[in-house]
């Protein structure tokens, strides 16, 4: 099974840049979006190969999230269970009968860690949101799509989530194991960005998220790239667009694939692809053994 993510910034912009033909080579079983600053209905990309779950920031021209997918899943959530953090689009998750598929697109903690308390509780909420989800708690108040609910044929994206049914207290499902990727927004470790000195502390890699990343691992997650590159350096996967920052490689790995703990011994290999452009980021992968029945 192949997964990819792609931080887009603005779906609407890489669709003039060959964004059709980069989904088509790529053939993922699942490919995921953040930051497509759309609304409902404002772009439909050409892929007939795939279903397609949207969540959009009421907010215009700002955040997003999409998964396209191959296979029908069992239900999408669109959000995590708080109202004053489900406003901005930043959760895609769908439920297949082995395990969730979680895109998420993590705020920012902006210039001088404006926003860090909103950060600080955002990285909470999701780690409970994740953990959740491996034990088969379901958030209660989280707009949901489930096949014949809701105002449109499932998986024909594009819904407006004011209109979705939402999940109940006492919602659950099977335990299962949690896939997720897209951009965290931290470079957790030294080895993640080219110029960790004269950054420490800035957003992105402040001592506060880095923790909060370190807390999401520590609760059962691995970060794949690290398991299967080891200590390897230079691999970047977001760029500034000053000073030519990709073109010397001057990056950060903000972007990332996270398996539960029990999905270890299935991870084949995990990917960061910088040929593709289009955006300040590139295409993450990850490739995991086929479920069986």
């Amino acid at each position: 099974m192949r997964f990819v993510s792609w931080n887009v910034n603005g779906l609407r912009a890489v669709l003039k840049k060959g964004f059709e033909d980069v989904v088509s080579a790529f053939d993922a079983d699942i490919f995921a979006l953040q930051e497509t600053k759309l609304q409902a209905g404002q772009a439909a990309p050409d892929l007939p190969d795939y279903y397609e779950f949207w969540s959009y920031a009421e907010r215009k021209g700002y955040s997003g999230t999409a998964v396209f997918s191959k296979r029908l899943p069992l239900q999408v959530l669109h959000g995590l269970g708080f109202p004053h953090l489900d406003t901005e689009g930043r959760i895609c998750a769908l439920e297949f009968p082995e395990f969730w598929f979680v895109c998420v697109y993590t705020p920012n903690a902006q210039n001088e860690l404006a926003r860090i308390d909103h950060r600080m509780e955002w990285d909470d909420a999701f780690r409970e949101f994740c953990t959740g989800l491996e034990s088969g708690v379901l958030p209660a108040g989280v707009p949901v799509e489930r096949p014949g609910e809701g105002p449109a044929e499932f998986g024909t994206g594009h819904v407006d989530v004011a209109v979705l049914p939402t999940t109940q207290p006492g919602d659950a499902t099977n335990p299962k194991p949690v896939v997720m990727c897209g951009d965290f927004n931290v470079a957790h470790q030294e080895i993640d960005l080219k110029n960790p000195g004269p950054n420490r502390g800035n957003a992105g890699f402040s001592d506060e998220e880095r923790a909060k990343f370190t807390a999401l691992l520590d609760a059962g997650f691995i970060d794949t790239f690290r398991l299967t590159h080891g200590q390897e350096e230079g691999a970047y996967s977001w760029w500034s667009y000053r000073f030519n920052a990709r073109k010397n490689n001057a990056g950060w790995r903000i972007d990332y694939f996270l398996v539960s703990e029990q999905l270890r011994q299935r991870v084949q290999a995990a990917s960061i692809y910088p040929e593709v452009f289009g955006s300040d980021h590139c295409p993450v992968g990850l490739s995991l053994d086929e479920f069986t029945e």
